[in-house]
């Protein structure tokens, strides 16, 4: 349902992921109404067209770097026929109703009809007010270019009609969206919008702001996790040049400067002694030892059946983004400002309000871009911080977390083991299942969740999800799952559960193939359960020329995987002549995700998530040494480096006239697991621990 908003330019707007019955106070008439629904900014995707002809959709998603301003943009210049020059798409700060949720790859699929529907909408108001004004047929009208174009040639701009358009009740053409064989913007491989801004710098993040009497804030963190304050010395820092504050948090100690030099400075000034955290004891191995005694046991295989089994080691990892967290916050006695970038900025506004104890409608949260993501912005611990120091500095700060601060005390995805096994007979695998294990977060009530904020719903932080190899026709398969309790600042990582366990089931599947004798591709073309997921697989082998003759040391390794409605298949190769030091040379993805808004943006999409697959499982993890994290930057968190990466990538986008699924973490798993299937092969083992060089 789309509602007319009364106003002096044409503005409609959409419920967004709740029933259009909820939109209070309209009265629509044919899929429209006139009435100013109640609360329509916060319920609802809104499109206004200005005078100055141009179209603005506040969005209430964020974006990290994924392209959902431009997906967005693309639709609604789809059916409006609009320049997509002509459309901007801001950010909407935090709202008191609806859905802002930005994770599980669910962006464009949630947004593709209600912002198709308002563009169609707002184009059919448009062309009947441009028939009124030229007293013709309404039909014999078209749209280009953000103009309506009469049979004589004549037009008009859309911001020249936007104040007549206002007032149309009931539109003379049809205001339905195109269907897909006549589109000409959505499927079409197009650069982002913002592309430009970012590569010159005039893309603006939360450093680059600039608020009134916003002071750069930085804080000293214990060695530990979950380490306390025992006593501070800040008398030195205090009388160095520039320091304006200095103030004990939850997490450590801050410092407010003229400069983050000087504040960094002061920083290290300051003689700090700290209580160890609670896992001052435990070190890498003991996690792993109470995590392999945390798998549920699996059970008495089927009779007469053979066995392939292994067990599999997963690291913790950091979520690592390019820009560090960063937030400004203007906290006063009656009201709060905060600027940061936030998958989730209504809970983010309900945590702020709680920490500082204003009431959350004093709490206004703008949503800035962010510089990656990952799903480390699903939580919002800078912006509770920031907050907590403004108001105990009592003036605005603009805090960051250097590169150690988030790696050593941020979120990062959870360590986990995996116990998996195949049972086959006469040549086919009759019974599957994996039991697994991963640590959770426990750490109420120690302060670290003060500032933390707890994983918003639908945003699994740790546990297990069921066996993802209902893929295959692999008969009974049963998955259970056990979990350890450590006091960890824990998050969604791209994928989340799918990144290790699907890994560790496809290093399972080629391992079966091998048991019967079997070509790894032949093998799982023989079992697959769905017809799309067997042609991304067929894709990838033949574009990859999978099977081709290798020198020795180097192999093809091949994955698949489902979810969020789409599906992914990954072929890989590996030069592992130095087994310490491999290389992955060559991936090739194919991917089927219904209706690609935007094919260029999904090819960079999965060429991100084949860095992803490639960094976690040779290189890139966290050690836990003595209740700490050793690792500190990205000199010793390995994640790949451009010498790292594939010279030779290809991306291949399905066609496919299905409304789209999900695609930002959907390659995750496959990239994973096609890369330790080419180790495997290139190296004759059997990895078990990921990354490989832990």
């Amino acid at each position: 349902m789309v509602y007319s908003l009364a106003a002096s330019t044409l503005t409609v707007a959409a419920p967004l992921a709740c029933d259009a019955s909820a939109a209070e106070g309209a009265e629509p008439a044919h899929g429209h109404s006139d009435v100013l629904v109640t609360g329509t900014d916060e319920e609802m995707l809104v499109l206004e067209v200005t005078e100055a002809n141009k179209v603005v959709v506040r969005l209430p998603r964020v974006e990290v770097g994924q392209g959902v301003t431009t997906a967005v943009a693309m639709m609604i210049a789809e059916e409006l026929d609009a320049r997509l020059a002509d459309v901007d798409v801001p950010l909407a700060e935090a709202r008191a109703k609806g859905n802002q949720y930005t994770g599980g790859s669910s962006s464009v699929s949630s947004l593709y009809g209600p912002a198709r529907e308002l563009a169609a909408t707002a184009r059919a108001k448009l062309v009947t007010a441009a028939a009124g004004r030229w007293n013709l047929p309404a039909r014999s009208l078209y749209t280009k270019d953000t103009k309506v174009v009469a049979p004589d040639g004549r037009s008009a701009t859309f911001g020249s009609l936007t104040a007549s358009a206002a007032r149309v009740r009931r539109p003379a053409v049809s205001s339905r969206p195109k269907p897909a064989s006549r589109h000409r913007v959505i499927g079409r491989p197009t650069t982002r919008i913002d592309a430009r801004d970012i590569v010159t710098g005039k893309a603006e993040y939360t450093g680059d702001l600039t608020v009134a009497g916003a002071k750069p804030t930085v804080v000293a963190r214990p060695p530990t996790l979950g380490g306390k304050v025992g006593s501070v010395d800040d008398r030195a820092a205090r009388a160095m040049p520039g320091v304006h504050a200095v103030v004990r948090t939850a997490g450590g100690v801050a410092v407010v400067a003229e400069t983050f030099h000087h504040a960094f400075q002061a920083r290290d000034a300051l003689r700090i002694t700290w209580t160890p955290g609670p896992l001052v004891a435990l070190s890498d191995a003991g996690i792993r030892s109470r995590l392999r005694a945390a798998v549920p046991r699996q059970g008495t295989p089927p009779r007469g059946t053979t066995q392939v089994e292994g067990e599999f080691e997963f690291a913790f990892v950091s979520h690592a983004p390019m820009e560090v967290l960063t937030a400004v916050a203007d906290v006063r006695p009656d009201r709060a400002e905060i600027w940061f970038s936030s998958q989730t900025p209504m809970d983010a506004r309900d945590g702020i309000a709680s920490a500082i104890g204003l009431p959350k409608g004093r709490v206004r949260v703008h949503v800035i871009r962010g510089g990656g993501s990952f799903g480390r912005r699903l939580n919002y611990d800078a912006a509770i911080e920031a907050a907590l120091i403004s108001k105990a500095a009592r003036r605005p700060v603009k805090l960051m977390w250097s590169r150690a601060d988030d790696i050593r005390h941020g979120r990062m995805r959870p360590a986990s083991h995996h116990r998996i096994r195949a049972s086959h007979a006469a040549g086919r695998v009759v019974a599957f299942t994996h039991a697994m294990a991963s640590v959770s977060e426990s750490y109420e009530g120690r302060g670290l969740s003060a500032l933390g904020g707890r994983a918003p719903a639908g945003a699994r932080t740790a546990g297990p999800l069921p066996s993802g190899s209902g893929l295959y026709n692999f008969g009974r398969v049963s998955g259970d799952s056990g979990s350890v309790e450590l006091a960890m600042p824990l998050g969604a990582w791209r994928s989340v559960d799918s990144g290790t366990m699907r890994t560790a089931e496809e290093v399972l599947v080629d391992e079966v193939a091998a048991s019967l004798g079997k070509d790894p591709v032949a093998f799982r073309r023989a079992t697959l359960r769905d017809k799309a997921v067997k042609a991304v697989l067929d894709k990838v082998a033949a574009a990859g020329h999978w099977g081709r003759p290798m020198p020795a040391g180097q192999a093809q390794g091949v994955a698949v995987h489902e979810e969020y409605g789409s599906c992914v298949a990954c072929l890989a190769e590996i030069d592992a002549t130095d087994p310490k030091d491999p290389r992955v040379t060559k991936v090739v993805m194919a991917a089927d995700v219904g209706i690609a808004v935007n094919p260029r943006g999904l090819q960079a999409q999965l060429m991100g998530t084949a860095i992803d697959g490639i960094s976690t499982v040779l290189r890139a993890g966290l050690h836990i040494d003595r209740g700490a994290v050793r690792e500190s930057s990205y000199a010793d968190f390995h994640y790949a480096r451009q010498r790292h990466s594939p010279p030779h990538f290809e991306a291949y986008v399905m066609p496919s006239g299905r409304e789209p699924g999900g695609a930002g973490e959907l390659g995750v798993p496959a990239a994973a697991g096609a890369v330790a299937n080419a180790y495997a092969r290139a190296t004759g083992t059997k990895p078990r621990r990921f990354p490989l060089n832990f």
